[in-house]
């Protein structure tokens, strides 16, 4: 068997001011033919874990680009299509090829293109012809279209979120392609729209239970492959926005179908009490001030680098500054100008440095403060799971009994080790201010005293009934209250 396998994935907030072009990619991963680490990112460990299924089954596989650049606004129309063209080229070079096995996100847009996933397999399915199997393995907050089915023979998508399973799912995909490509299987999707869009974090009730419940299925029930659930992505205005629930069946599409429907319904019965609950900033300063000890931690969660913001906003350091909080560490706050004067002051300069709220309306006002650049640190990583997340360029400055972490690469907080890469830890001090809306939890759960989930400023259009969508469909809940009438 001769395998082709490529990686193309961006998430698009269509409403970041933050645009995409090449070089977002290569901050975050441009790695050409057989240059992808062994450690795998979010959406490309389709290419790592074939390298081990095809070593394990004796056959090649023929590795094209691996592209990931950090979730923020509108893909450039001349980047995407040089980076699709790229990987259309190599797939080209290599034919014939008994499979395509993708890893994609499912939440790009670029200008010009709505659905670039669905433009990409529908190029590759041209190019493969019927009989090939062309598969992907996405990230559940996307967009499920027609045209992207269409082209493929099956999709499977992260179960977690946070997203730790992402390796996992990769060898669920790469379990079902082999089963299919021996001729064991006829995998087939049945999806089902749940006419709604929500936040699922599966850290707590009643997505954990739901999923738990999906896992089960998958090993019960025969003739099922796989269960997804595509949570959808609020933040991107594109026509097929909003709720999916997938099943892969052993060519039984009618009991696929009747399966999707029976968990999309009940999915839709529980909306609304999915998201943990939130509090503005004051009431997450209060809590924080009041606990006995730390670290609590303050989870800034709509000014979310991972779901394309910015991540500069500054409204709950302001409100700390103002109750002359101390002991807290910030990490991170995004602001590529100050990172720069930082390194061109030097590790233990103290400098009059204005940082942050620069992005977006409603995201603060900036930061005034002569500080002290503590530590410096040139192309910093922090953990995520067994993989490595990127955050550039990085200044720890310190003021007030405050310690901020400023990046010139955007990331959301995975990990503690984003403070520790810097020489703070993280654990010794009271109050930690991280962005993230739940992948953090995972790892900042087991240091924490306590987490406190916070809705400061609108820099992340949140609120799905009152966002100024353009294409996104409005027959959905909680657009409207009873879609199905």
């Amino acid at each position: 068997m001769r395998i082709f396998t490529a990686a193309l994935a961006t998430e698009t907030n269509t409403f970041s001011p933050i645009a995409i072009d090449k070089r977002a990619f290569e901050a975050s991963l441009h790695a050409k033919p057989g240059q992808h680490p062994a450690t795998p990112t979010l959406c490309t460990a389709p290419i790592t874990v074939g390298r081990e299924v095809c070593a394990r089954e004796g056959w090649t596989l023929i590795e094209g680009t691996a592209s990931w650049a950090d979730p923020a606004g509108l893909v450039a129309q001349a980047t995407y299509e040089e980076l699709r063209d790229e990987i259309i080229g190599q797939l080209h070079a290599a034919m014939p090829v008994d499979g395509v096995v993708l890893g994609l996100h499912g939440a790009m847009v670029a200008q010009g293109y709505d659905d670039p996933e669905g433009d990409l397999l529908s190029r590759i399915r041209a190019i493969v012809g019927p009989d090939v199997l062309v598969c992907a393995e996405l990230d559940p907050h996307s967009h499920l279209t027609a045209k992207r089915a269409d082209a493929a023979n099956f999709f499977v998508y992260f179960k977690e979120f946070p997203h730790t399973d992402f390796v996992d799912r990769a060898r669920d995909l790469w379990s079902i392609a082999v089963r299919a490509l021996k001729g064991e299987i006829k995998p087939v999707m049945s999806i089902f729209d749940c006419r709604m869009i929500d936040v699922f974090p599966t850290s707590k009730q009643p997505m954990r239970g739901f999923v738990d419940n999906l896992m089960a299925l998958e090993k019960s029930e025969p003739g099922l492959l796989s269960l997804s659930v595509v949570h959808g992505f609020m933040a991107g205005d594109v026509p097929a926005m909003g709720t999916k629930l997938l099943a892969i069946t052993d060519d039984r599409a009618d009991m696929g179908a009747a399966l999707a429907e029976k968990l999309g319904r009940e999915l839709f019965a529980m909306r609304g009490t999915f998201m943990v609950s939130q509090v503005d900033e004051v009431v997450a300063v209060d809590a924080a001030l009041a606990a006995p000890k730390g670290p609590v931690v303050i989870a800034d969660v709509w000014d979310n680098p991972g779901g394309g913001t910015a991540g500069d906003a500054t409204v709950i350091l302001a409100e700390l500054i103002a109750r002359g909080a101390t002991d807290v560490a910030v990490g991170t706050i995004w602001d590529p100008i100050a990172v720069q004067i930082c390194f061109a002051a030097g590790e233990g300069a103290v400098v009059p440095l204005r940082f942050g709220a620069k992005s977006a309306p409603m995201t603060g006002q900036p930061i005034d403060k002569r500080v002290t650049v503590k530590r410096l640190k040139r192309n910093a990583e922090m953990k995520f799971g067994d993989s490595f997340a990127p955050f550039g360029d990085a200044a720890w400055v310190h003021f007030d009994g405050i310690d901020v972490i400023l990046n010139s690469t955007r990331a959301q907080s995975f990990d503690p080790s984003l403070f520790s890469a810097l020489g703070i830890d993280p654990k010794s001090r009271k109050i930690l201010l991280i962005k993230s809306t739940n992948h953090f939890y995972d790892s900042f759960s087991r240091i924490a005293s306590e987490i406190v989930y916070c809705s400061a400023g609108k820099p992340y259009p949140n609120r799905p009934a009152e966002t100024d969508y353009r294409k996104a469909r409005k027959d959905i809940w909680p657009m409207v209250e009873n879609p199905w009438a």
